[in-house]
């Protein structure tokens, strides 16, 4: 069994995708392309190979099947059958006397067109093996950057280089999908540019950590440009913002004084200073010291506990006198930021110790969540330990 196939439990209905090896024994298994739960190999069936068995299929047509499964395919087409959309050929016209019949064929669905963008592409190299490629399908041109984040945090460079409007980058690395637990995140960073144009824009920063729930339904049959099948990712979402530059004053104003002429002193005094550089007489200048550039800051995930009380937040001391509105807008910045961090290092989910208290840091807290279209749902969690003193926090 392979990250990516389409499996079957063998104690009961569910279907789901391989998305992790975790033992020799063991893998997990995304249930809807969402939920995952560790299963025992020997608890699941792969659902191509196996009923292939019982339907006698060719060894192309395994291939295909589980080509189709991984990619969601035909979860999709058993779905268009259930609604009445499957595409069959319509009986042929019977032919009048003395002509020959006229084929009629079957309509076929038309994928949905890539609307213009930046994306990165993984092609098939062969069966195991991908390749990461840049595509600019925009009119603009892009300088890019490619970087990696190892699981330690660190970052390492890869790539910078332009890439012309219409057209996609040579291959920037290669993956083996036997590997794909063990992908490390990537950090491209778009700089979009045209000629001539009235406008500079904003650098475009976007972080990718890949998932198999969502990785294998990314399959698109003919991406722009390569003209091939590939796993397609969009990279600027928000198109770049203009940068709104200053606007300096090259023309005296309307109502401004003439400048008066120099006197012949000045003049005579420009000229000594100008004679004096020239001939190498002129006191050096200091040199401008640029300041050393701040390390970029990594971003680190939060703990999978968050203990909200104040003694937690701030065990150093220094909190006497702080008023309870004082407290609630600590413990809230502290929420906002561990939160903030999850979301964008890709975690699963995330436990708040806020106690039970009067409830107020409790309701506040869950009125948030309530909000953030990011939040898969939150519920009480740890009754045992902390009664209603404990919120888990389902992230999408």
């Amino acid at each position: 069994m392979n990250i990516g196939d389409r499996v079957r439990l063998l104690t009961g209905r569910e279907e789901g995708i391989i998305t992790r090896l975790l033992s020799d024994e063991l893998v997990e298994v995304a249930i809807d392309n969402d939920f995952t739960i560790p299963v025992l190999r020997r608890e699941i069936v792969v659902v191509a190979a196996e009923e292939s068995k019982a339907f006698g299929k060719s060894a192309a047509a395994v291939e295909s099947e589980k080509k189709a499964a991984s990619s969601g395919a035909a979860m999709a087409a058993q779905a268009a059958k259930k609604a009445g959309m499957a595409t069959e050929a319509p009986a042929a016209k019977p032919a009048a006397k003395g002509e020959s019949p006229t084929p009629i064929k079957a309509d076929k669905a038309q994928p949905v067109p890539v609307q213009k963008g930046i994306y990165l592409a993984l092609t098939h190299q062969s069966p195991e093996l991908l390749a990461l490629h840049l595509i600019n399908h925009t009119d603009r041109t892009v300088l890019f950057t490619l970087g990696e984040e190892k699981a330690s945090g660190q970052y390492r460079a890869l790539k910078a280089e332009k890439l012309e409007a219409k057209s996609a980058s040579e291959a920037l690395g290669h993956w083996h999908l036997k590997d794909f637990d063990q992908w490390s995140a990537l950090l491209v960073q778009l700089l979009p540019f045209q000629f001539n144009s009235p406008d500079a824009f904003e650098l475009l920063t976007k972080r990718l950590q890949f998932r198999a729930s969502s990785f294998y339904t990314s399959r698109q049959p003919n991406v722009p440009v390569l003209q091939r099948e590939a796993y397609l990712f969009q990279l600027d979402e928000k198109p770049a913002a203009p940068v709104a530059l200053p606007v300096a004053e090259t023309e005296p104003a309307a109502n401004a004084p003439a400048a008066k002429p120099q006197p012949a002193t000045d003049k005579q005094q420009l000229a000594d200073k100008l004679k004096a550089q020239l001939t190498g007489n002129a006191p050096a200048k200091p040199a401008a010291v640029a300041p050393a550039p701040e390390p970029a800051k990594a971003l680190v995930a939060p703990s999978h506990e968050i203990d909200l009380h104040l003694e937690a937040l701030q065990p150093e001391g220094g909190t006497e006198g702080l008023s309870n509105s004082a407290i609630l807008k600590l413990q809230l910045e502290a929420f906002e930021d561990t939160l903030s961090r999850a979301l964008a290092t890709n975690m699963h989910e995330i436990i708040y110790i806020h106690g039970s208290g009067n409830g107020t840091l409790r309701k506040e807290l869950h009125k948030l969540l309530s909000r953030n279209r990011d939040i898969k749902f939150f519920e009480d969690s740890m009754k045992e330990k902390f009664g209603y003193g404990a919120t888990l926090v389902r992230l999408k």
